[in-house]
């Protein structure tokens, strides 16, 4: 298990990382509603309202009525801010805090949120396709954030990252680190892709439509990066950290 707590990537166009602390403020509250104000009973059936029933969604069951807190359709989106446990959470949200500021930076705010929305789309329709008739709610923010991973991947793989592998603190470039963790899920994907407790579908979905969207985009992304805050376009090349400036 290891987990990133730093990478030396500053922002480049945006000042502050605006809809990533909104996303992470979110997710935590959602969290501590579930956890800390609702009893065992009351937060399952809060899992089932607002979680990706792939059953519902495809039509071969109903829930109950006082559960319909939400259009099916919208659960997929409503599932990416909910979380099972307290390791789930914070897992994901180290994820989100060390890699989403970047990503954000590149996409600007409100082009970052339609991709992350979009990524977390993708990962819940793709465990959808893969087990139509699980009656097993769907939540956390995992498929989203692997779109964030695979966007980072693609845009800053030499920047350096320091993660903790086990307690072991260790500093590499993204490119390895972000590398193991898609080995990781991969090889989870193709052992057990719907069936556990963990959705690596929607994992190996949100970060194919990362990947994709990213590759589509890099060309403009790298330009407005290029710009930076003063909107003069400088030149970005590989260096020993990752990608430099040169005036």
């Amino acid at each position: 298990m290891f987990f990133p707590l730093h990478d030396q990537n500053p922002l480049r166009v945006i000042r502050f990382q605006t809809v990533t602390m909104l996303l992470i403020v979110a997710n935590v509250l959602l969290y501590l509603y579930s956890d800390w104000l609702l009893g065992e009973v009351a937060r399952q059936r809060f899992y089932l309202s607002f979680g990706m029933v792939p059953a519902v969604i495809s039509g071969s069951a109903r829930l109950a009525p006082e559960l319909e807190m939400v259009p099916a359709l919208l659960t997929p989106f409503t599932s990416l801010f909910l979380h099972g446990g307290w390791l789930h959470l914070v897992g994901n949200m180290l994820f989100l805090w060390v890699f989403a500021d970047n990503v954000e930076d590149g996409f600007g705010h409100l082009g970052f949120l339609g991709f992350y929305l979009l990524c977390g789309l993708v990962a819940g329709l793709t465990h959808l396709l893969l087990a139509p008739a699980s009656r097993i709610p769907l939540i956390g923010a995992s498929g989203a954030i692997s779109g964030v991973v695979a966007a980072y991947l693609v845009l800053f793989p030499r920047f350096r990252v320091l993660s903790l592998f086990g307690v072991v603190p260790v500093r590499m470039p993204a490119w390895i680190m972000l590398g193991a963790w898609l080995a990781f899920n991969l090889v989870f994907f193709l052992l057990d892709p719907v069936d556990g407790g963990v959705a690596w579908s929607a994992h190996m979905g949100g970060f194919v439509a990362g990947l994709l969207l990213t590759f589509l985009l890099r060309r403009r992304i790298m330009l407005r990066l290029a710009r930076g805050r003063t909107g003069q376009v400088r030149n970005m090349t590989a260096g020993n950290g990752g990608l430099r400036r040169e005036v």
